[in-house]
């Protein structure tokens, strides 16, 4: 070849090599003969998914989404099997979540004989001095009520006797209060003299002697103790007891069909730990993380933790978690009226509303989310008063997407109101089933019927609702919430104000296109639109037609997140 061709033959071949296509565009997983439902309503049913890296490629007939096929595409023939989008677990406690399944389960224990003869069992198995942690237990769902008790609560006695070398920290099922032994009592100095700290009470006997229960704020004497003997742990001991809670908790995700995750609540280190874990590949579902701190630190910080979409879209963190009143279940949800079975008590104002009122303003001037528990009916409407006063203040402040955690009671006043202020409402379906035992005892039938776990009436006034489980606090079992939330139905088949109930599919949107919406992600993930990321859920039942018995024997038969299949039952 001449020296002069050279040059040209070199631009001929650059072209060439420019017009091959680097690799063909074929999706590298393709679902076939389904059932899906996608939750966009313009294209709400469809047959068949194409996806390409993490990302949702096409949607359409069987037909012409295996056209798309290439040479290594994995395929699966769903066989009419149900499909929808990845459950987004809107409001949970991810490292308590794993931590819970590290500790002593008290859920199934029917009274407190059980609650002693579990911890008795680990005493015999520990080293002295160091503590039994137990979760789980609710003294309204005891079968005999503890002969010696004070409001529904047993006395410590017999604990102690069980555990006389080993400080005992039980934590209630609500998480709003816990139960120590006499060792506990000790090293924290409680004696008659020790004043209920503000937002929280000792519960005490007649003589005024703690009998171990510590509700609210005053958890934080017993509970500050445990985290001082946690704390003088090496750091390599830390990281891997919060590595194993980790991948516990993610296991029971998948397990469930869920690929979103809003934790409700943890600090900056834990935070700066799941930034960490996410660069190590340890944590394949998404994480939408609440900031909980105090005020003073949340506003030295928090300019510094506005982290969206990090890792691949796998942790964002805009929001700052709060509390304003305690559980329905210890009587720490702050009501208008006195308790039906506890008169002159109406509950637990556990934050100020001049500290509520800063949170506030830190969060609406740095761009960030809002999301206050509250349950009584008197917490929910301070809560809406601030939110009120503080968008009122900030009109060019728009689509802030503020919520309320729990929402539970609710009065005929205040169910209007999150609409009209577009407050999302985040609730948990099992929480109605799970306290209905004791429910009208706490508040009487009329207040209960009212105002508690109002989801139809919400729904009806145009608010929108995101579900979730408050995990540990229920199981995370999404088959058992979306049944709750369908049925209001209880263990023994009766129904807790029927009327409330959301339809089949207002609670899957609830759990899915809301949950996205509630995290600022409808863009990215809640629907299975082409361009959005491939977290899908594969169930074995169509939930959305099966009988109301056959929806809790439903199992979930695939969990993917962004593409990947990281879960299968079979």
């Amino acid at each position: 070849m001449s020296k002069h061709l050279l040059p040209l033959f070199g631009i001929a071949l650059l072209f060439l090599i420019a017009c091959e296509p680097i690799s063909n565009n074929s999706p590298n997983l393709v679902l076939i003969n389904g059932n899906i439902i996608t939750m966009d309503e313009s294209i709400p049913k469809v047959e068949a998914i194409a996806i390409r890296a993490d990302t949702i490629q096409n949607i359409g007939t069987t037909k012409t989404i295996k056209e798309l096929v290439g040479e290594n595409t994995k395929v699966i023939d769903l066989k009419g099997r149900f499909v929808m989008p990845g459950f987004f677990e809107s409001h949970a406690h991810f490292l308590s979540l794993g931590e819970s399944k590290m500790t002593l389960d008290l859920s199934k224990a029917t009274n407190w004989d059980a609650v002693i003869a579990l911890v008795a069992e680990a005493a015999e198995n520990a080293q002295p001095g160091d503590w039994i942690v137990g979760r789980g237990w609710h003294q309204e769902k005891w079968d005999p009520v503890p002969e010696e008790n004070i409001e529904g609560y047993p006395i410590h006695t017999i604990l102690s006797s069980a555990t006389p070398y080993n400080p005992v920290i039980l934590n209630h099922a609500s998480g709003h209060a816990l139960f120590t032994n006499k060792y506990g009592m000790k090293l924290a100095e409680i004696d008659t003299s020790t004043e209920n700290p503000r937002g929280g009470r000792i519960i005490r006997d007649s003589l005024k002697n703690a009998i171990g229960v510590f509700e609210e704020e005053a958890m934080l004497l017993i509970s500050n103790k445990y985290q001082k003997y946690l704390e003088s742990r090496t750091e390599k001991e830390i990281n891997n007891y919060r590595e194993k809670a980790v991948q516990l908790a993610i296991k029971e995700c998948l397990k469930y069909g869920i690929t979103s995750f809003h934790d409700a609540g943890s600090t900056f280190d834990e935070i700066d730990f799941f930034k960490e874990q996410i660069d190590s590949g340890k944590i394949p579902i998404r994480l939408n993380v609440m900031i909980y701190g105090k005020n003073s630190e949340i506003e030295k910080r928090i300019a510094d933790y506005r982290i969206i979409n990090y890792g691949n879209n796998h942790l964002t963190v805009r929001s700052i978690k709060t509390y304003i009143d305690g559980a329905l279940g210890s009587r720490g949800a702050w009501m208008f009226s006195d308790y039906s079975d506890l008169p002159n008590h109406t509950g637990l104002n556990v934050n100020s509303i001049s500290s509520l009122r800063k949170t506030a303003e830190i969060a609406i001037e740095n761009g960030f989310q809002m999301c206050t528990h509250a349950i009584g009916d008197k917490g929910n409407r301070e809560v809406l008063n601030i939110y009120e006063k503080i968008f009122k203040r900030n009109p060019d402040k728009t689509d802030l997407r503020w919520r309320i955690e729990h929402a539970q009671h609710l009065t005929r006043k205040d169910i209007p109101r999150f609409a009209e202020l577009n407050v999302i409402a985040a609730m948990q379906g099992i929480h109605a089933t799970s306290d209905a035992i004791f429910v009208k005892k706490r508040l009487g039938r009329e207040r209960a019927k009212r105002g508690a776990y109002v989801w139809r009436k919400l729904i009806d006034s145009g608010a929108t609702i995101c579900n979730g489980t408050d995990a540990p606090v229920e199981s995370i079992n999404t088959i058992e919430n979306y049944f709750a939330t369908v049925t209001r139905q209880l263990s023994n088949g009766s129904t807790f104000f029927p009327e409330e109930k959301m339809t089949r599919m207002e609670a899957l949107k609830s759990y899915t296109i809301n949950g996205a919406y509630a995290a600022f992600q409808d863009d990215k993930l809640g629907s299975l639109e082409i361009g959005k990321l491939a977290d899908i859920t594969i169930l074995s039942n169509n939930i959305l037609n099966v009988s109301d018995s056959k929806i809790l024997d439903t199992k979930v038969d695939m969990t993917i997140v962004g593409g990947k299949i990281l879960y299968s039952r079979n």
